[in-house]
C-alpha cells in the first residue's frame, strides 16, 4: 500500500548535528524513505543483498560505502548479518566545522551513490577511532575534525575525484536548492543565487559539461518517478506540486525525457 507521501526517517535528534556509529544490524531490511536533510554514509565491511536507491538496486559488496543524498529515496535489503559503520551529517555540523576543506571533500564525495573499496585497515581504524571518540562525554572537536577529513580523503582516493577542481559556491548552492525546491525554471534560480541565467549556464557547463536546463531536468525526472513509486498522488497532484502549469505540460516533460508517461511508468514499474 503506497503511502500519501514519501515517508521521512530521522535518525538524529533535533539537537545533535554529527552522528558516527556501528551500523544497526537490525536495519537489514527497511521500507523506502527520504531523511529529514541530513547526508548518511553507510560503509560495510561485511553483509550481502541490496541497497535500493531511487529507481536503481546496488548490490552490497563489501568493502563498499554508499551515500544517501537529502531527497533520495532509499531502503535496505540485506539478507546475511552486516558489519560496517554509520555517518549522519546535518548541514549545520558543515557551518560550524573550522576545517574548511571538509564541506569541499563532501561536495567531492556527493557526485556518487556507491563507492566499491579495496584492501581497508586504515578505514576501519578511522572509523572505530571516531566511534571511540563520539561515546565521550565531550568529543574533541579537532578529533573528530582531523578523523573526518581522513576519512574522506581516504574514500576519495579510491576514486577519480580527488583532483577534481572544487565547485563554485554558485553551482553547490543551485544543486542545494534543486534537492530542496525542484522547479523548471533556470530564471527562478538564477534570480535567488544573485546571477544571471547566462551566468548559472557557464558555471553548469564547466563544473558538470551540462547546461542548467539540463541538470534541472534530471534532478525534476529523478523527483517525479520518485512521487510516481513511492507515493499514491496522481499525477495532476504531482504536476501541481512540482509547479507545472497543467498535466498536459507535465506529461510531455516527462515523456520527453523518459519516453514513457507518468502512468506508464508507474504501471510498468509496479509491475516488476
Amino acid at each position: 500500500m503506497q503511502q500519501a507521501d514519501i515517508r521521512i526517517n530521522d535518525k538524529i535528534s533535533s539537537s545533535d548535528f554529527l552522528k558516527i556509529e556501528a551500523f544497526d544490524i537490525n536495519k537489514r531490511y527497511t521500507k523506502p524513505h527520504k531523511h529529514n536533510k541530513y547526508l548518511e554514509l553507510v560503509y560495510f565491511t561485511e553483509g550481502s543483498g541490496f541497497h535500493y536507491l531511487d529507481t536503481t538496486p546496488h548490490p552490497i559488496l563489501p568493502p563498499t560505502v554508499f551515500l544517501i543524498h537529502q531527497n533520495q529515496v532509499h531502503h535496505w535489503h540485506i539478507d546475511t548479518i552486516p558489519n560496517g559503520y554509520v555517518i549522519i551529517i546535518k548541514e549545520k555540523f558543515l557551518n560550524t566545522v573550522l576545517d574548511a576543506s571538509i564541506p569541499i571533500l563532501l561536495n567531492r564525495l556527493s557526485a556518487f551513490d556507491a563507492i566499491k573499496l579495496n584492501n581497508t585497515p586504515i578505514l576501519d581504524a578511522l572509523f572505530k577511532a571516531l566511534c571511540l571518540e563520539m561515546k565521550n562525554q565531550k568529543p574533541d572537536n579537532n578529533v573528530i575534525e582531523g578523523g573526518l577529513k581522513a576519512l574522506f580523503s581516504k574514500i576519495l582516493s579510491y576514486t577519480n575525484q580527488i583532483h577534481k577542481i572544487v565547485s563554485s559556491d554558485i553551482d553547490s548552492r543551485f544543486i542545494q536548492m534543486l534537492s530542496e525546491t525542484p522547479k523548471n525554471n533556470v530564471a527562478f534560480y538564477a534570480e535567488a543565487l544573485n546571477t544571471s541565467a547566462q551566468n548559472l549556464n557557464t558555471i553548469c557547463q564547466k563544473t558538470y559539461k551540462k547546461s542548467a536546463s539540463d541538470i534541472i531536468a534530471e534532478h525534476l525526472i529523478r523527483e517525479i518517478k520518485r512521487q510516481l513509486l513511492y507515493t499514491s498522488k496522481n499525477v495532476s497532484d504531482i504536476a501541481y506540486s512540482l509547479e507545472f502549469k497543467d498535466t498536459s505540460n507535465f506529461t510531455k516533460f516527462f515523456k520527453r525525457h523518459t519516453s514513457l508517461t507518468p502512468l506508464k511508468y508507474r504501471k510498468q514499474k509496479m509491475t516488476l
